[in-house]
């Protein structure tokens, strides 16, 4: 029985399923969690940007001994004390106790996504339907957690949480990793080597610029859309539908992702949150800015993640490219930082009522998103086709 487990598609569906869950029960209404519990604006940007700090520091440690030594007994660590620290989050009450908590917990989860990337686009299963899973959990830990907020008890969310963890880590044990699958046989090269590449450096501001602005429109959305008179089960079902909105991306990556190019893709994400954040920028109608998120928020997030791990195979050695994605997430958590810290201090001063508190942190990221299509347009990138990574 148990070597039927082994490399099963079962082991894939709960890893995938329950680590994607977790992450959404744990940080989807962060937001909401901490203003309701009497913190300012500017206290959740603390505590969210403290969170890509530490992640920022310790992604590319993580992301050097996952490329090391052993990814499962690497992820297994990092998983079991993922679960410990969102049991401790459950009683921090103090500000301090609170953000060591939360970045502690997310540092973790972080960490280990670059591997998950990884391990999908190298099993024995289509890339979309081992990722597709993902997307799902995220989806139900969206709407989980509003369900578990409202009608149990905000702290319950995190007794949830630790479960999934657990149903993840049992996933975890029946995959096989790249270098159990022999996947990873070529000749060692010092990590130092990335950092010669220049073709990858200069991606990584695009794709800094990328994900620091959605991250920090992530943050504050649920907030936001509260502020406009939504309760927050119904926020959750909101974000849960705009997970699933991914879905197709994710299921049908293989018709798509192998035959447009690496620069083509871009394009198209960086044209999707450009949609997002004007619809924000000019305060549209209501159910237009939610409907807006259902369409571009997370397929453009989801298509982006596809890029990033095409790109990187691309430009970057098998041996590195833990290592360089989780080099991309940490200029990731850099830029989130940034745009966390300006969106916080701009609302603590002002109000979801006046279009202009609105309007000023989105037109600083409009400005920013377009010097990102500029530099989008100018990269000399190859084009990707021979990856194959999603068929």
């Amino acid at each position: 029985m148990l070597e039927r487990y082994k490399n099963s598609y079962l082991s894939y569906f709960l890893m995938y399923n329950f680590y994607y869950l977790s992450w959404a029960v744990f940080s989807a209404l962060i937001s909401v969690y901490l203003l309701g519990k009497g913190f300012k604006a500017s206290e959740v940007s603390l505590v969210v940007s403290t969170s890509f700090l530490t992640s920022m520091i310790f992604q590319p440690v993580i992301g050097m001994f996952s490329d090391r030594y052993d990814v499962k007994k690497v992820n297994f660590v990092l998983f079991a004390l993922a679960g410990i620290g969102g049991l401790a989050f459950m009683f921090a009450s103090s500000l301090i106790t609170i953000t060591i908590g939360y970045s502690f917990v997310l540092t973790l989860i972080n960490g280990t996504n670059p591997v998950m990337e990884k391990i999908a686009s190298s099993s024995p299963y289509q890339y979309g339907k081992i990722r597709i899973w993902g997307t799902i959990g995220y989806a139900i830990g969206s709407w989980l957690a509003g369900m578990i907020y409202q009608l149990i008890s905000p702290s319950a969310i995190f007794i949830c949480f630790i479960i999934t963890m657990i149903l993840c880590i049992i996933g975890l044990l029946g995959t096989k990793t790249p270098s159990e699958l022999g996947q990873n046989n070529e000749e060692k090269t010092k990590t130092s080597t990335l950092f010669h590449n220049h073709k990858y450096l200069y991606y990584l501001i695009i794709a800094a610029i990328f994900q620091g602005i959605t991250n920090m429109a992530n943050t504050y959305i649920p907030a936001m859309f509260q502020n406009d008179g939504l309760k927050v089960s119904l926020v959750s079902t909101i974000l849960s539908f705009a997970v699933l909105c991914e879905a197709p991306l994710v299921l049908f990556s293989h018709k798509f992702m192998d035959k447009l190019t690496n620069k083509r893709l871009l394009i198209i994400a960086y044209s999707m949150i450009t949609i997002q954040f004007l619809c924000y920028a000019l305060n549209v109608w209501l159910p237009l800015k939610v409907i807006i998120p259902l369409i571009t928020k997370h397929p453009s997030g989801m298509l982006f993640i596809m890029i990033n791990l095409k790109i990187v195979s691309t430009l970057v050695p098998k041996e590195h490219q833990i290592t360089a994605l989780a080099f991309v997430q940490t200029l990731r958590n850099l830029s989130s930082i940034i745009f966390q810290n300006i969106a916080g201090q701009i609302l603590d001063i002002s109000s979801y009522q006046i279009p202009y508190m609105i309007l000023t942190p989105i037109a600083l990221s409009l400005i920013v998103i377009v010097v990102g299509f500029v530099l989008v347009i100018l990269f000399k990138v190859p084009s990707g086709k021979d990856q194959k990574l999603f068929n």
